[in-house]
């Protein structure tokens, strides 16, 4: 009865599953009408939030028996599984919207390396004015990071052997061997050769306490590793199953409506993101700047390393048309969103100042988006 109590997340979200398996064709968007179709796909948002949270719980159980970097690694994986699933059920569904793919992993990198990293900063420099972290795990992050956006998502809008914004076979060949490679390479950094380089470090006494790191899952119940790895697992099914479905309300309104696909990659960032980014912002907030930084920067390069050759593999399948460059304002962004995030990071200590500077970027990604809709 406890286990049900919690797990109750997981169980509505395989009735859910079930629900949509049965009424599917008459709860279909063209079926429905634009408005009425908001009940339903309001209702599925809901669930999938609430199991994404359930996912996060279990990962952060995870985290509190194995420690760091692997509990914050087992987190980031969970989370970017859960973006390939949508991002994959998105093309696999049919629909003739080859840009939404980049512009979700586009929306991922705004919402995580200037929202999420802004945010954590003005939190937890508000709270303790300076807060430390590890310099060469963070160097680390962007030393990856960096490279495999620019080639991923800006080298495609200037190459000659394909149209604007695709790959041609050879590049797309290339690209999902590298960035593979280079990933595996800082996971075996992260987890094997340099795993201290990612733990909080004892800097003048300011390293937390025991009770500190663990105060963020204060809330949860830790049991054992096979059972929450069950769990983690259980919770993320009916995300992935549910991923078309929720697609096919995506594309539905944003054709009907209208709206750049860049809303339809925000709206999918956001619920992807929400349950990690507070478990970011409450590392920050307990002094666990490090947590923070894992989970963040972590983010951003899983979105890079894992989702391009994942989405890349399925076009190469399936046929269906991908588009990975980045128009000239949003390169524009990209490109100053990684230099302030050096800037960011080139000093073992952060301040609230740097947050806003985030935030900043951060407003000018929404403006763009809304500006393009009026």
């Amino acid at each position: 009865m406890i286990i049900i109590k919690h797990e109750i997340a997981t169980i509505v979200g395989f009735l859910a599953l079930l629900f949509f398996l049965t009424f599917g064709d008459v709860l279909a968007p063209e079926t429905l009408g634009p408005n009425i179709s908001i009940l339903p796909f309001t209702g599925l948002f809901v669930v999938m939030l609430w199991c994404a949270f359930s996912v996060v719980r279990h990962a952060e159980s995870l985290a509190t028996i194995l420690g760091e970097p692997y509990g914050t690694l087992i987190l980031t994986l969970s989370v970017i599984g859960i973006e390939v699933a949508v991002i994959a059920a998105v093309m696999i569904s049919g629909s003739d919207k080859p840009t939404l793919a980049r512009d979700m992993m586009f929306s991922v990198l705004m919402i995580v390396l200037n929202g999420l990293v802004g945010l954590c900063l003005i939190v937890g420099g508000l709270r303790h004015r300076n807060q430390v972290y590890n310099l060469q795990g963070a160097n680390a992050y962007l030393a990856v990071l960096l490279p495999l956006a620019i080639l991923g998502l800006v080298l495609p809008s200037f190459t000659l052997s394909a149209p604007g914004g695709e790959l041609s076979q050879l590049q797309m060949i290339f690209l999902i061997v590298l960035t593979a490679i280079l990933y595996i390479i800082f996971l075996a950094v992260q987890t094997i050769t340099h795993s201290d380089s990612f733990q909080q470090p004892d800097v003048a006494g300011q390293r937390g306490t025991e009770d500190d790191e663990t105060s963020q899952h204060h809330q949860f119940v830790i049991k054992t590793v096979p059972y929450h790895a069950i769990g983690l697992i259980a919770a993320l099914l009916p995300i992935v199953l549910l991923s078309k479905q929720l697609a096919i309300y995506v594309n539905y309104g944003i054709t009907i409506s209208g709206a750049p696909l860049a809303l339809g990659g925000l709206l999918v960032a956001a619920l992807i993101l929400t349950p990690e980014a507070l478990s970011a912002v409450q590392a920050a907030r307990d002094n666990q700047l490090q947590r923070a930084v894992n989970i963040s920067l972590g983010s951003s390069l899983s979105t890079i390393g894992l989702t391009i050759p994942a989405v890349l593999i399925i076009s190469w399948i399936t046929g269906e048309k991908i588009v990975l460059g980045l128009e000239a304002t949003e390169i524009i962004l990209l490109t100053l969103t990684l230099i302030v995030s050096l800037v960011t990071f080139v000093s073992q200590r952060t301040n609230f100042l740097q947050g806003a500077v985030h935030l900043a970027l951060f407003a000018i990604y929404i403006v763009m988006i809304f500006d393009n809709i009026v």
